[in-house]
């Protein structure tokens, strides 16, 4: 079973947060507040926050900034990630993956399958890697975010989590056969 190794030092990674939405706003971002408190509280920088309306092109330029920044290691998004016309969120973050983590998605399921039986069908939670920058779509949930953070990202996002995770192959996702920065 996995755990934290103490005698690791922990990294502070940073992190961009984005929501899609063409309704909510700062104010009404409650999904958005949890995570940017949730990211803090785990010790990491969150080093941008933005809103973007449900729109493929949109959000594309959006993550392209972002992985093209290297001030940001990772991209959070929330919202978009449903079986709607306007729920375009798993598209725009396919465009630009070079590898798809499609253990994220498969395990956001079964943990919301826990909780909220087979209306976790309905999500369409992706994960994957653009030029050495993570990138996860959230559902706009703020308890979806909430069991994605504290049952998956929360582990994965620190070094210290054993027996492995994300932030300790981050100086290697730009070896021979991804796209560079």
């Amino acid at each position: 079973m996995s755990k934290l190794d103490l005698k690791r030092n922990f990294i502070p990674i940073k992190i961009a947060l984005l929501t899609i939405s063409d309704t909510r706003s700062f104010q009404t971002d409650k999904s958005g507040d949890m995570l940017a408190f949730k990211i803090n509280e785990a010790g990491h920088n969150l080093v941008k926050r933005e809103i973007t309306q449900d729109d493929t092109n949109k959000i594309i330029k959006k993550l392209t900034k972002s992985i093209q920044d290297q001030a940001i290691d990772v991209v959070i998004s929330t919202g978009g990630t449903g079986l709607t016309g306007k729920d375009v969120t798993p598209e725009a973050f396919r465009s630009v993956f070079d590898k798809e983590i499609e253990g994220f998605g498969e395990m956001f399921r079964f943990i919301s399958f826990q909780k909220i039986g087979t209306s976790s069908l309905q999500s369409r939670a992706v994960a994957g890697v653009s030029g050495g920058t993570y990138l996860f779509a959230l559902p706009g949930s703020p308890s979806a975010c909430r069991d994605a953070w504290d049952d998956l990202l929360v582990h994965q996002l620190d070094y210290r989590h054993r027996p492995c995770n994300f932030v300790e192959i981050m100086p290697r996702l730009l070896e021979a056969g991804i796209a560079g920065r």
